[in-house]
């Protein structure tokens, strides 16, 4: 992939140390794509199962979706409303859309080479083949004919194209064929080109008959049945060609809130305009003549350097559904299961657990069950008189919701903060909001203008004539399914002043008032950013006047530029820096003079890396756990918490497992001074994943 990152050491030299210098900054936008080339690089991974590096695949090609939707339509969006600022980065909108195209054409070509040279290859020596049309036996030629009669054409609607017919919407990242004819129809039309949108009801993986192929599982795309019989939809004409091609829209939802009476009817309206926003990319076959692309460009109001040209299915994210079709789990990885605290299954009582101490969970190592059972146990007790709880992302018909719906009918004060705007799920969100209010919760959406991103529990009990407060903060979502692929913190307390701390802020979400001072809550967008800086300002004094300094950050994004100066300053008076950073991260590591006390190191692996932790050694307290990310979004525009693990038995668990990602090993890449990602393999250290499973879970490898 050519480096548009690197920046010469000569070149960093001549620079003087000032903070602003655009050359000490990684654009955001380009800081993403390497993230998700380090996913893409998941996929040549041997330690990986089979089945398990198409997944990374297929995930990148969902990441690259997401930020055309989203980055690039932005950036397009600025430079249409003449919004050209530079960020710290001094790069231009226009800037970054070229550097962009450059690495997303390349990165493209690199996917659909592992796929078509490397993983289908070796799917096929187990025996799962994807068969093209050129491989089928007459047999499974005359069968997909059949299926196509029988299921695809009769749900299917061809669109020729002439004055009465002109190109039709087609929905974001829909499957779509062009399609050159020959001939008059029976009304003597003679356009020539018509468009044939693949039905989204019907599967992108055709399992062919086992009687009629090799031993294993056997399979046709869609698009190679439709492209195989496409005559079939024209009757009496000549199809001259036939070609896939997607386009990919602007899916980011723009809700003017200003005036907005009701927010939940606002977004309903948007939801359907987000199928049909301003085009942002073309995928196309790369066979397709460019007289035909040309059209299709000008159709949608793309340009040549919007244009992909693939060697393989345009939608690859469909083909998700492989591992659920073959029962193949030697091709996956080992199942585990989570741990289990002493005092947390479902037969303990969990409110006499959590008031003898506080317990602190690390998903999916550990299980999350114990959440949900505190708000089961809670839904049930008749002591429980009411329940308030943040939800940004559930999943569909989630236990958690269960839970609260229970609580409510069984007569409770129960309070829900739904996020409506949690990107791509304001579906789900609208939905299980309705089911709330429908059983008697109080729902509310936070405060316009600002997501509330917070992860929060608060349970009241009467014990023994007193009001007694319980909580659960954690750093993900109350998802069940993501708490088996994400890695994120649970902190389930009755610490009263932390347990207080939450009432206020769920008291600031649903009524109004001034900020309140908290005792231990630091909370965006009021306290955290500010009590951030003054803690890294701390570790810098101390470095100063000659004494050991320590930080350790972990999150999924670090953009925050005062945040970024912060740590640069720190580094500058010794403070030793280590950064765990998933994804984006814009601050240069290793410079001279300004970073070369910083080390940023970016792990991706089995699990999803997104817990956020912050140490500071010279601070009492020393460790933190958030919901939020080092970004101006989180410390800015958002209603995040950052909570403290006071017990030092806790808190010297947590540096633990920081330090076990530190160590190295497979998985862990280490970002340079240049811009670059380095795999840190070729140690003996294990996965600090890997580690984890075996410290935490019921898990034993090799079974």
């Amino acid at each position: 992939m050519p480096n548009d990152l690197t920046l010469s050491s000569q070149a960093l030299g001549n620079q003087c140390l000032t903070l602003d210098n655009p050359d000490y900054y990684i654009n955001r936008e380009l800081s993403h794509l390497q993230f998700n080339q380090r996913v893409l690089a998941q996929a040549l991974d041997e330690n990986h199962p089979l089945l398990e590096r198409l997944k990374f695949l297929l995930i990148f090609s969902s990441n690259l979706d997401e930020f055309f939707e989203i980055r690039v339509a932005g950036l397009k969006q600025r430079i249409q409303l003449q919004r050209e600022a530079t960020g710290p980065d001094g790069m231009q909108p226009t800037e970054v859309l070229e550097k962009i195209a450059q690495i997303c054409l390349d990165e493209v070509q690199q996917q659909y080479a592992t796929l078509n040279e490397v993983l289908i290859p070796a799917l096929a020596r187990e025996n799962i083949r994807f068969l093209r049309r050129r491989q089928w036996t007459p047999e499974q030629a005359e069968w997909v004919e059949k299926y196509v009669d029988e299921e695809v054409i009769p749900v299917i609607s061809p669109i020729g194209l002439d004055p009465a017919h002109p190109f039709p919407r087609l929905v974001n990242k829909s499957l779509n064929f062009i399609v050159s004819l020959e001939g008059k129809d029976a009304f003597g039309r003679e356009t020539g080109l018509a468009i044939v949108p693949a039905p989204r009801s019907l599967p992108r993986l055709i399992r062919i008959p086992d009687e009629l192929c090799e031993a294993g599982d056997n399979f046709a795309f869609l698009s190679s049945a439709i492209h195989a019989h496409a005559d079939k939809l024209f009757t009496g004409m000549t199809v001259k060609g036939c070609y896939q091609f997607r386009i990919t829209r602007n899916a980011d939802l723009d809700v003017d809130t200003e005036g907005v009476e009701d927010l939940a009817r606002a977004l309903r309206g948007e939801l359907h305009s987000r199928r049909f926003g301003t085009a942002v990319r073309m995928e196309v076959a790369d066979n397709c003549p460019k007289e035909m692309t040309d059209f299709l460009l000008q159709e949608v109001g793309l340009t040549e350097n919007e244009l992909y040209r693939v060697d393989g299915p345009v939608n690859l994210k469909r083909l998700m559904h492989l591992p659920d079709m073959v029962n193949r789990p030697d091709l996956l990885y080992p199942p585990f299961t989570p741990g289990m605290p002493k005092g947390l299954s479902r037969k303990d009582n969990i409110f006499k657990a959590l008031a003898l101490r506080d317990y602190l969970l690390l998903h999916p190592f550990e299980s999350f069950t114990p959440v949900a059972e505190l708000l089961r146990q809670a839904a049930k007790d008749p002591d429980v008189l009411a329940i308030k709880q943040t939800l940004y992302r559930t999943g569909s018909r989630p236990q958690i919701v269960d839970a609260l719906i229970e609580a409510a009918r069984n007569g409770k004060e129960v309070t829900v903060v739904v996020e409506l705007r949690a990107r791509f799920d304001e579906e789900e969100n609208l939905e299980l909001a309705s089911r709330l209010q429908e059983a008697g919760a109080v729902v509310v959406y936070g405060v316009v203008g600002y997501k509330t991103h917070a992860k929060m529990i608060l349970v009241v009990r009467r014990e023994q004539g007193q009001l007694k407060r319980y909580v659960h903060l954690g750093t993900g979502n109350y998802h069940s399914g993501n708490a088996r692929l994400y890695t994120d913190y649970s902190l389930l307390s009755s610490d009263p002043s932390l347990t207080k701390d939450v009432h206020k802020v769920f008291h600031q979400l649903t009524g109004m008032g001034k900020t309140e001072r908290m005792k231990k809550i630091l909370h965006a967008p009021f306290t955290l950013k500010r009590q951030l800086l003054k803690l890294i300002e701390g570790e810098t004094k101390v470095a100063e006047e000659g004494g050991a300094a320590r930080i350790i950050l972990k999150a999924n994004g670090l953009t925050e530029p005062r945040v970024i100066h912060a740590l640069y300053r720190a580094s500058q008076a010794g403070v030793k820096i280590d950064l765990i950073i998933r994804g984006m991260c814009c601050l240069r590591p290793g410079i001279a003079g300004v970073s070369d006390n910083i080390r940023v190191f970016s792990v991706i692996g089995r699990f999803l890396e997104h817990t956020r932790t912050y140490y500071f050694e010279n601070a009492k307290p020393s460790t933190y756990c958030a919901s939020a990310d080092l970004m101006e979004r989180n410390l800015n525009r958002r209603v995040e918490t950052c909570f403290p693990v006071e017990k030092p038995s806790l808190a010297h668990r947590v540096l633990e497992d920081l330090e076990a990602y530190l160590a190295g090993g497979a998985q862990c890449w280490e970002l340079d001074a240049a811009g670059e990602y380095h795999l840190r393999g070729g140690n003996d250290h294990p996965a600090a994943q890997s580690l984890l499973l075996q410290r935490l879970s019921d898990y034993a490898p090799g079974e």
